[in-house]
C-alpha cells in the first residue's frame, strides 16, 4: 500500500513546517490530489491517522480536495477534462491525448492551534 509511504512524505512536510514556522499543534491537514494520481483517498485518511500517531500531527483531520484530470487532445486541439488516462476526447472522440494535469498531489493548506 503505497498510501502509507505517502503518508509519511505529508507527516515530514508538516514536522518540517512546524519547525520553519514555530508552531506546535496541527487541526487540519488539506490536500489536493489528482483524479489521475492513482492515490486512494480512503486508504490515505486510513493510514494518516496511523502514521500521525505520537508526531505533531496527531489529532488532525485529514480534508482531500480532488481536482480533475486535464489532457490536450491533439485532433480538436482543445484542453478537455478526463477521469482517467486512455479513454476518448469527450469532445471528438479521438484518443491522441496528451495529460496536462491530475497527476498531482499536494500539501494545499496546514490549519494550525
Amino acid at each position: 500500500m503505497h498510501e502509507m509511504a505517502l503518508c509519511e512524505g505529508i507527516v515530514g512536510i508538516v514536522e518540517e513546517e512546524a519547525r520553519k514556522r514555530a508552531f506546535t499543534k496541527v487541526n487540519v491537514v488539506c490536500l489536493e490530489i489528482g483524479a489521475l494520481s492513482h492515490v486512494a483517498p480512503e486508504a490515505l485518511k486510513f493510514c494518516f491517522e496511523a502514521v500521525a500517531a505520537r508526531t505533531i500531527a496527531q489529532g488532525a483531520r485529514l480534508e482531500i480536495v480532488e481536482t480533475p484530470g486535464t489532457a490536450w487532445c491533439m485532433a480538436c486541439s482543445k484542453t478537455v477534462e478526463i477521469g482517467q488516462r486512455y479513454e476518448p476526447c469527450p469532445s471528438c472522440g479521438g484518443y491522441q491525448l496528451q495529460v496536462t494535469g491530475g497527476e498531482e498531489m499536494r500539501v494545499r493548506e496546514l490549519e494550525i492551534g
